[in-house]
């Protein structure tokens, strides 16, 4: 998979911009404020649609223009596909081959990306959304049926919600709309948690031994999902086996519900912990452990997505590799070497041992510019 060029209207500092991007690693270099994360932001909205920087769309437009468009050629498996995304202040609408997607969710895949940037590495000691937040982002690029039902999740949690408010504050007694609600939202829920213990098992399968590398052998690493229920061990109908189970749970706290006004377990309460040598990362964990460990999950997703989509998604390191020592920058680039299409972004390249990078592609950044460097 590679993304062959970028072009950019009215998007952040780029007022009308087109990039034509190599293969291989390409190197944002600017100063600060200039724009670097601007264009990895946009690569990664062209894959799923949305920002990792902001949830509200109307920040990425720039400034006095009424909507914000990007447009890529997406190379992949011998074919080019032309991606549009464009945003306004009242929505947005995508197009694959230039033809409109009617659902977002039918977008969403195309084109795949793994991001790395500094709060990444707060992944393993920062806060269950994090993690959660991890989990969604890669499971949605890989599977259509968990993006679909993560959003008809949402939908229905926000509605129960308000709803549970309502018998909260008096304003309804009828409690059949909140079992309909709760019929609806186990169905979701059952799924969204099987599919999410299935990744973490996946990907702690991956993880484990480029862990055990990157701590040349010391340490072996273990993924553990933290669902707020235990779920079925059967392989026969587990579906069926955690929605009878979800629904007693609900059962039993619907008097506690009603009185806090909010549902009380599920998906959105969940959370992921590491164990390295069976010590727990995120509490006892080193600093240089919860690093690498960081790093294990990143290079594990890489792989992963390759093995589910047999293909390597792109790599976006936001300027990720002044925040890692020389032996994992070293790792972190020979792994990705000759595998995946790369962006990088630093300030200077004095930070980076250019003998790592086999034969980058530099771009050079001012004020919402962009020069390529022509190579001698």
């Amino acid at each position: 998979m590679r993304l062959n060029s970028l072009k950019l209207t009215h998007f952040r500092n780029y007022e009308d911009q087109e990039v034509t991007f190599a293969p291989g690693i390409n190197v944002f270099i600017g100063e600060n404020a200039q724009g670097k994360t601007n264009l990895l932001e946009a690569i990664y909205m062209l894959s799923l649609a949305r920002s990792h920087r902001t949830a509200k769309d109307r920040e990425v437009i720039g400034w006095g223009a009424d909507f914000a468009r990007l447009e890529g050629i997406l190379e992949k498996k011998h074919t080019t596909v032309p991606l549009t995304l464009t945003l306004t202040k009242h929505g947005k609408a995508a197009k694959v081959n230039h033809l409109e997607q009617r659902r977002l969710s039918d977008y969403v895949g195309m084109l795949n990306v793994v991001l790395f940037a500094p709060e990444d590495l707060e992944l393993v000691k920062g806060s269950p959304q994090q993690r959660r937040k991890f989990i969604d982002m890669e499971l949605s690029q890989m599977n259509a049926r968990y993006l679909h039902e993560s959003s008809q999740y949402q939908r229905l949690l926000k509605q129960r919600n308000a709803y549970l408010k309502q018998l909260q504050r008096r304003e309804t007694t009828d409690q059949v709309y909140l079992e309909v609600l709760t019929e609806q939202l186990i169905q979701s829920a059952s799924m969204i948690m099987l599919m999410r213990q299935q990744f973490i098992d996946q990907l702690e399968t991956i993880a484990r031994p480029i862990h055990e590398e990157l701590s040349e052998g010391k340490e072996t690493l273990s993924v553990k999902y933290l669902a707020t229920i235990a779920l079925p061990e059967t392989k026969d109908h587990p579906e069926a086996e955690l929605q009878s189970t979800l629904m007693a749970h609900f059962k039993d706290v619907k008097s506690k519900e009603i009185e806090k006004g909010v549902t009380l377990f599920g998906p959105q309460r969940e959370d992921v912990t590491f164990f390295i040598n069976g010590q727990e990362v995120q509490k006892f964990g080193s600093q240089g452990q919860q690093r690498t460990t960081a790093l294990s999950l990143k290079l594990a997703e890489i792989e992963c997505m390759e093995q589910v989509l047999g293909d390597y998604p792109i790599l976006l390191l936001d300027d990720v590799l002044s925040e890692l020592d020389d032996r994992r920058q070293t790792h972190l680039l020979k792994a990705i070497e000759s595998r995946t299409q790369t962006f990088l972004t630093t300030t200077s390249l004095d930070g980076v041992k250019q003998e790592q990078i086999h034969q980058p592609t530099l771009f050079h950044i001012e004020g919402g510019h962009v020069k390529r460097e022509v190579s001698d």
